[in-house]
């Protein structure tokens, strides 16, 4: 049993599995403070009562991706204990800045945030909710610099004598083009992940006609994030490729499977060929549009496979620099095929449920709960790109993935450990859809039960127990909102 090949399986699946979570995440918690900012400017209860409900959905899915996160980093030590040890001066850094700036911040107001409900005035408690989801934008920025460090290594010296690798500009790791147009194109695709959850899960209760004054304000929401997001995704992934083909010319090459250097390269919608895709059968394609995407310029030139291997064995000595061709190219199509995919449903959604509409047909209701799995799809087969492109390499250029495996563990240990995991994930997805699905079926809280949760100010001397907290206001029936302790 190959150790490197069985750890190579367990941190792809680890790695997929716990970017489910990321995204959603990221996204929804940016949607739940906007809703939150409506409850607390408005004072309308059918916004505290979604804030409720899309609460509960949002932790559950936090919940979930910490416990992930934490057996990602665990392998680190396990499996990749020579690569640890050649980049740990390096890689620790923004994985430190995560830990004690972004995930403090993130965890320590969210607690403030779910318990302190009947503590804190609901100006406060919903500035809490924003840095949230501040923090978690702030997580997903420096695990961005660690990994665009690892696709584009600056800001370090390799000590030879030692056989590590040594920072010596930390700004340089964390501001290099690479880890801007990556970490904006999480972003933008966390926007879209968070927009998809509020639009699919609401469409859910229209088809069922359940709370459709929480809902029909949630999808539209959902619709219009969707649209933002699956639009910025489409221009910062446009510049990621051109940066992208500047510091690793094999991976675009891989993308279109392009062999040759060619200008004026054109972009393969679906190819038929042979197996390791260099020789082709049949394509459909659109002219200019890979050499676009690579240079900014439809005539411009692109490396092909060939001549990058060329020059890698030139450089680095003999060996096989290629990532997996067929891997490669079809991850690039269904990652780029979802995202456009999201832009036609969203443009679609807003649509149907223009100027208070809402379909009819069940079928539309459907399809939109569906379109939940669009950017799960995109995400997932982005980063099976992303990380299958830049092999053979762990940190390209510096350090190869066959020496970064631990030497000590064998092969048994980590198949061991890998159908552990697995199986471990396996429950946590029942877990974890079972639980979503059962708040969902229960749905938002009344009316009466969302104002129970939020405070009352103790009456003044000689008031009464009805006296409001200075930000309470009057429903639209004029009766006195109560904030209960």
């Amino acid at each position: 049993m190959d150790p490197l090949g069985i750890a190579r399986w367990q941190f792809g699946i680890t790695t997929v599995y716990h970017f489910l979570f990321v995204p959603i995440t990221i996204g929804m918690a940016f949607f739940i403070a906007i809703t939150e900012t409506a409850w607390v400017r408005t004072r309308n209860p059918v916004y505290l009562r979604a804030v409720k409900f899309w609460g509960k959905i949002f932790l559950i899915n936090f919940a979930i991706g910490v416990v992930t996160g934490i057996v990602q980093e665990f392998q680190f030590g396990m499996n990749w204990s020579s690569y640890s040890r050649f980049v740990g001066d390096v890689f620790g850094a923004p994985l430190a800045m995560e830990a004690l700036l972004a995930f403090f911040l993130e965890s320590t107001f969210l607690g403030l945030w779910i318990f302190g409900w009947d503590k804190l005035s609901p100006k406060l408690h919903n500035a809490c909710i924003w840095l949230v989801a501040i923090g978690t934008m702030l997580s997903a920025f420096f695990i961005m610099s660690a990994n665009s460090f690892m696709q584009n290594p600056v800001g370090i010296t390799v000590d030879a004598e030692r056989g590590r690798a040594q920072m010596n500009d930390i700004w340089a790791v964390l501001t290099q083009p690479l880890n801007l147009w990556a970490y904006s194109h999480v972003i933008a695709a966390s926007i879209l992940s968070g927009a998809a959850m509020f639009a699919g899960i609401s469409s859910w209760f229209l088809l069922k006609q359940r709370n459709v004054e929480i809902f029909r304000p949630a999808v539209r929401l959902g619709l219009v994030g969707m649209l933002i997001g699956s639009v910025l995704v489409l221009i910062t992934g446009d510049l990621l490729a051109k940066v992208m083909t500047e510091v690793q010319p094999m991976k675009m090459a891989a993308a279109e499977a392009l062999y040759d250097t060619t200008s004026g390269a054109s972009f393969s919608l679906i190819t038929i060929g042979t197996l390791d895709g260099s020789q082709e059968v049949w394509s459909l394609r659109v002219p200019n549009v890979l050499s676009f995407m690579a240079t900014g310029t439809l005539d411009g030139t692109v490396e092909g496979i060939n001549d990058v291997q060329a020059q890698f064995e030139q450089k680095y000595g003999p060996g096989d620099y290629r990532p997996n061709i067929p891997v490669a190219y079809w991850s690039f199509r269904i990652m780029m095929g979802a995202g456009f995919v999201m832009i036609l449903v969203s443009i679609v959604g807003l649509w149907l449920t223009r100027r208070g509409r809402l379909p009819k047909s069940k079928w539309v209701w459907i399809l939109a709960m569906i379109s939940i799995a669009g950017p799960v799809v995109g995400n997932s087969f982005g980063w099976i790109f992303t990380e299958m492109g830049r092999q053979p390499w762990t940190v390209v250029g510096l350090y190869r993935t066959a020496d970064s495996v631990s030497p000590s563990v064998s092969g048994g240990a980590v198949l061991t450990s890998l159908i552990i995991f697995t199986l471990l994930y396996g429950i946590l997805a029942v877990v974890e859809l079972g639980l979503v699905v059962k708040y969902v079926k229960i749905g938002p809280p009344s009316e009466d039960e969302a104002l129970a949760s939020i405070r009352r100010r103790p009456p003044r001397s000689g008031g009464s127990d009805d006296d409001l907290d200075e930000d309470s206001t009057q429903e639209q029936d004029e009766k006195p909102m109560a904030f209960a302790y």
